[in-house]
């Protein structure tokens, strides 16, 4: 099994910056996409960015060009710069984990207000 924890959420001014961490342990070896998802109050799960052990990178368009996602293999951490957050940024960023299943983190709040 994978374990994931995420880290790096809390309360930005909008047009700030945060950045998210997803750092995983167990059966890793066999992950073959890792990325962020997210869900606002009475909306759907979105996905928001995923990058592949290749390295290949999806984004949403919402977020493109704002948003970038990246990897340390050394760390077993994908991290999730976000940049010019918008109000509606705000949400709950679920990392997942795509071996097979797919495996998610508990989530993190991630809230843009000034």
């Amino acid at each position: 099994q994978v374990q994931l924890v995420e880290s790096g959420g809390g309360l930005v001014q909008p047009g700030g910056s945060l950045r998210l961490s997803c750092a995983a342990s167990g059966s890793i070896f066999s992950i073959a996409a890792m990325g962020w998802y997210r869900q606002a109050p009475g909306k759907q799960r979105e996905l928001v960015a995923a990058i592949t052990t290749g390295g290949s990178t999806d984004y949403a368009d919402s977020v493109k060009g704002r948003f970038s996602i990246s990897e340390d293999n050394a760390k077993n951490t994908v991290y999730l710069q976000m940049n010019s957050l918008k109000p509606e940024d705000e949400s709950v960023y679920y990392c997942y984990a795509q071996r097979g299943t797919w495996t998610w983190g508990r989530g993190t709040q991630v809230a843009v207000s000034s």
